[in-house]
């Protein structure tokens, strides 16, 4: 069981100091943003100077993500253990190490090793900026404070592409400065949380942290993503290859459950991921893992490659799904901040989302930019009303001492979804290129062999096979799109299974140990002070 905090009973912040403390945090969560959007659009270019594959395309961004979603829990736990700004603090750190590495890569393994460290940070700072706003802000009020977060996100996600296609498109910058471009960002992050940050310490005593859960998951998932990079291609689906990996990665995950069981300090308390409301979560949290990070991933792609456009101008044609991030996420939260209702903005931005999943299925090289950009902000508009409240949801049914833990699972989970969304759709993505390639220079009379489809350099190839191979990457996208329609209907049903509930208005449930007071002063008709205007996760909405 977790000892009690230090927060409790604490003065609640003014407006005007919360906004002042969310700069640095909001500022953290943008440089968390940036270095993967920003890439997004580079990334054809980058892949193509280091002379790099499809698949490794794809590990670019996957091993960012792997290390993200398998360290994020280990961030949540920390926070709830130690010190929040000093964790915040580290993982910028990290993630600066690992952006001016990447920067310097001489080749694809090289890049994508770094990647993987850079991951490392941003998994702390995806659980620990919303762990650092929940210890300071009631989940009623939050949600209002989510429209910045979503406001920030956007122009993260909206920036990255523009920024990465000029750093590419500019002779003088070149693409290491994609990755150079974060560092004076998280420097100014770092500044700002010093100035600003104000959380009070959670002092626990006999502090156990369960390494070797977090490293079961870790390898469980990490064989699992091996495994469906590799399939179909380096070997067949019925191997001895597929068995071992498959029943190696079954075998770390079930050990990792029985750890976290019998562990005092799960990583991933499973207690609250039988949750009703925190399972839920998760289920829906998957569905949009894979929107935000396919989507950018492969949209960026498809626009370059498939279509002919230069990355800056691909950034700009990704405009309108971040718009519809931006817009939908801050309606959405004042929305819930007024009427105290979350369920309903997150059924309706599921089903949104599935409906704009299935219209990016229907696109082709050949596809009106008109209808891609409605389908993207159709995209945009569910991300940006599922994402954070799905957090938001979770972070309301448990008290203050567990949020980092509870926070973390979620955003574990998103992170999780988007790792093995891209990496399947990439693995699909590459296998439906080449056998459309090959079958397409076979027609027209060229040799398979020198089609060059494993290479991105698409500037390298002779006229003929380079509009082959863009056809074939603008028609094999809309085909993933389909997959990860299908993958989102999961998240409706988990949506419509959420219990309405209300949004507290305090920062941390009712303390159990009072309740037997609380419960004599209902009686004698006057409710207990700490309890007035607090809507714990499972009553009635207190009315304003």
């Amino acid at each position: 069981m977790s000892a009690p905090t230090t927060t409790a009973g604490a003065t609640p912040m003014t407006h005007r100091q919360t906004l002042e403390a969310l700069s640095g945090l909001l500022l953290v969560l943008f440089v968390a943003m940036l270095s993967g959007t920003v890439v997004s659009t580079a990334l054809p270019q980058i892949i193509g100077a280091l002379n790099g594959s499809q698949t490794q395309y794809t590990w670019v961004v996957t091993a960012t993500l792997l290390t993200a979603t398998a360290t994020t829990p280990i961030w949540g736990k920390l926070a709830d253990l130690f010190n929040k700004k000093l964790l915040v603090q580290i993982a910028i750190v990290v993630f600066l190490v690992g952006s001016v590495v990447a920067g310097f890569a001489q080749s694809a393994g090289q890049l994508i090793a770094a990647r993987a460290f850079q991951g490392i940070g941003v998994g702390g700072l995806q659980a620990l900026v919303q762990v650092a706003i929940a210890a300071m802000i009631p989940p009623r009020e939050r949600g209002r404070y989510n429209g910045y977060l979503g406001g920030v996100m956007a122009v993260a996600t909206v920036g990255g592409p523009l920024l990465g296609g000029l750093i590419v498109d500019t002779s003088w910058l070149g693409w290491r400065w994609c990755f150079f471009v974060g560092v004076p960002v998280a420097v100014v992050a770092l500044i700002l949380l010093q100035a600003t940050l104000r959380l009070p310490t959670v002092r626990r005593e006999n502090v156990k942290i369960d390494y070797l859960g977090a490293a079961l998951i870790a390898a469980g998932v990490s064989v699992l993503l091996i495994w469906i990079s590799f399939v179909d291609d380096a070997f067949a689906w019925a191997s001895w290859q597929t068995a071992a990996m498959v029943g190696a990665s079954v075998a770390l995950l079930a050990l990792a459950v029985r750890v976290e069981s019998r562990a005092e300090e799960p990583v991933v308390p499973l207690g609250l991921v039988r949750q009703r409301t925190t399972a839920l979560a998760i289920l829906g949290s998957l569905a949009v893992g894979m929107a935000m990070f396919g989507g950018a991933v492969f949209l960026g792609q498809y626009f370059q490659i498939g279509r002919g456009y230069s990355p800056t101008e691909a950034g700009l044609l990704t405009i309108p799904m971040m718009a519809g991030v931006l817009g939908s996420s801050i309606i959405a939260g004042r929305l819930i901040t007024r009427t105290g209702k979350i369920k309903p903005y997150i059924v309706f931005g599921a089903v949104v989302l599935v409906i704009g999943f299935a219209m990016l299925g229907t696109i082709d090289h050949q596809t009106s930019l008109v209808l891609v950009g409605v389908a993207m902000f159709i995209v945009g508009v569910g991300v940006g009303m599922t994402m954070q409240n799905l957090v938001l949801a979770v972070q309301n049914t448990v008290s203050l001492r567990d949020i980092g833990a509870a926070s973390s699972t979620v955003a574990f989970f998103r992170s999780l979804g988007g790792t093995i969304g891209v990496s399947v759709l990439g693995a699909v993505l590459a296998r439906r290129v080449t056998d459309q390639i090959t079958t397409d220079l076979t027609a027209a009379g060229i040799p398979a062999s020198g089609g060059g489809s494993g290479s991105l350099n698409i500037d390298a190839m002779p006229a003929v096979v380079r509009q082959i191979v863009r056809a074939a990457y603008g028609d094999a996208t809309g085909h993933i799109f389909l997959i990860s329609a299908a993958i989102a209907v999961v998240g409706v049903i988990a949506a419509v299974l959420l219990k309405p509930v209300a949004l507290r208005t305090s920062l941390d449930l009712p303390d159990p140990a009072g309740s037997a007071a609380v419960a004599a002063d209902a009686v004698d008709g006057a409710p207990a002070p700490d309890q007035v205007g607090v809507d714990a996760a499972e009553q009635t909405p207190a009315r304003r």
